[in-house]
């Protein structure tokens, strides 16, 4: 009985160790892409570009708190995908402001960097009558 009583704190002895630095590797390896990315993207020229808006998407996840198990939590993320002069397409996470005055088919500049999205102005009709002569 003495000996079979300790078999739990062997069992945790080996695999709590394990399960933290496995659970620690994870974390480093998830900062380290993001800090990879944001040096990439650093590393990218500033572009601005004739572009049209192709397609819109929002994807939403949820949540839930384990203190009650009633309360829950929901996250919306917006997403535009611009197709540029080349026919090169690129999707970019946007805010819920910008992705609510943006609408598929919109034509304007787009600005980014790498994988970084920082603007897109519309052109005003007059422009995109013309830019749709030109095939834009």
């Amino acid at each position: 009985m003495g000996s079979e009583s300790y078999w739990m704190f062997d069992f945790f002895g080996s695999v709590m160790p394990v399960f933290f630095v496995v659970m620690l590797g994870i974390i480093l390896l998830t900062a380290g892409k993001g800090i990879m990315q944001w040096n990439r993207n650093n590393k990218q020229p500033l572009l601005t570009v004739d572009s049209r808006i192709v397609s819109k998407r929002s994807e939403v996840t949820h949540s839930r708190h384990s203190d009650d198990g009633l309360s829950s939590r929901s996250k919306t993320s917006y997403y535009l995908t611009f197709e540029v002069e080349s026919g090169d397409r690129m999707e970019f996470l946007v805010s819920g402001e910008e992705f609510g005055v943006c609408a598929e088919g919109d034509k304007g500049k787009l600005t980014f960097q790498g994988t970084r999205y920082y603007k897109f102005e519309r052109f005003p009709k007059y422009q995109r009558e013309s830019a749709q002569k030109i095939g834009i």
